[in-house]
């Protein structure tokens, strides 16, 4: 079982600085990361962690390109854990390894899109006034001791707060400036040309200031691999895209809930669309079970009960164990086990950001000790 808390790590000053501090304070949970990933490759494909990081040198770069300071956060955090820089890149790029299409023939069964239920409620949808984001955030249980909130101070780009594993350098999380970023798997393979790791383009769309600016970075900067982004800002807006490296569609939200899971919603893509099946079936059952549960939001009184109803809208157990609330399936061996690593719940209008360190069902949420809104444009006067 998952801890009952979730570590919390601060880092600040130059990029290189900041990954130091990183890599020194999550250096057995890299290790931990490192291990897991390299049994679970070799059990899928048979390629060594020397093959694996091989393949994630591609992406060297790009990276290096399109933002040379993350790279520089990357070797930080590579210093700091006593690994290489390419140990690192491959952390921050294995979604990208499994999709690549070069990895398609080495694999039996393609591996299920990183499963997630994103959320937005706001105006309609929240009865106390308040604009929400979240998201049950499922992935290998076998990382599950690797996950940690970390704070990002980086002046003058926004104070950043984000749930990752271990090295990672982006996922989900919200920024000073009142925008939150959501995302879920899409699954799918492209075409063979070269886009960004997802945790780059998401550490880029957290680094915004701006909601117009968040948007942009993900319609100009092409990805490796599709992902869906739901965006939502404290001023009462979400909007979704379903990024793909063959362009992208988009949703808003219906009387201002809007909910995401793995599979296409706005539009199957033409480069799919001629044989295309959900990669993540559970996904057709966990959307409209979560919209049912968020709905109960419109009776909220005020932010303590919103965040219990929020709390058991996430904990629904219907298809157990592939539910909203993710459990390990016991018929599947345990590298390849699921679960629900983190529920969170952010509070756009206060700053208050909350999870839950595993399954929503049986864990409290632990109250963050930052507020969103303590750094750059934290004032939204």
């Amino acid at each position: 079982m998952a801890p009952r808390t979730l570590p919390v790590i601060e880092i600040s000053g130059t990029p290189t600085d900041r990954g130091r501090q990183y890599g020194e304070a999550v250096r057995p949970r890299i290790r931990a990361a490192l291990g897991y990933y390299a049994e679970a490759f070799g059990q899928s494909s048979g390629l060594t962690w020397e093959n694996v990081t091989a393949r994630a040198a591609r992406w060297l770069d790009p990276v290096r390109a399109h933002a040379p300071h993350l790279l520089d956060e990357m070797q930080g955090i590579a210093d700091g854990a006593g690994v290489r820089l390419l140990d690192v890149l491959a952390l921050n790029a294995r979604g990208e390894v499994i999709y690549d299409k070069s990895f398609a023939d080495m694999t039996a069964e393609e591996e299920p899109a990183e499963g997630c239920t994103s959320f937005a409620a706001y105006g309609e949808a929240s009865g106390d006034g308040h604009v929400y984001a979240g998201q049950n955030w499922d992935w290998r249980a076998g990382v599950a001791d690797t996950v940690v909130m970390l704070r990002v101070v980086q002046p003058p780009r926004p104070t950043l707060i984000m749930q990752v594993e271990a090295g990672q350098i982006g996922r989900q999380g919200a920024n000073s400036a009142g925008i939150a970023l959501n995302a879920n798997g899409l699954g799918g393979r492209f075409d063979d040309a070269v886009g960004l790791p997802q945790t780059v383009v998401r550490r880029d769309v957290l680094d915004q200031a701006t909601i117009t600016d968040a948007l942009d970075v993900l319609c100009r900067t092409r990805a490796h691999i599709a992902s869906n982004a739901l965006l939502t800002c404290r001023e009462g807006f979400a909007v979704d895209l379903e990024t793909t490296p063959a362009g992208h569609g988009w949703m808003y939200p219906t009387d201002g809930l809007l909910v995401h899971g793995n599979h296409y919603q706005a539009g199957v893509p033409a480069a799919l669309a001629a044989d295309y099946r959900p990669m993540s079936s559970d996904s057709l059952v966990r959307v409209p079970r979560a919209e049912q549960g968020l709905r109960a939001l419109r009776g909220s009184t005020g932010p303590d009960e919103s965040r219990k109803l929020i709390k058991d809208a996430l904990s629904d157990h219907l298809g157990l164990p592939e539910s909203l609330c993710t459990h390990p399936d016991p018929r599947r061996p345990a590298v390849r086990h699921w679960a629900t690593l983190v529920s969170s719940c952010v509070d756009l209008t206060s700053g208050d950001y909350h999870v839950t360190a595993g399954t929503p069902c049986d864990r409290d949420y632990q109250h963050m000790p930052w507020n969103l809104y303590d750094g750059p444009y934290g004032d939204p006067s």
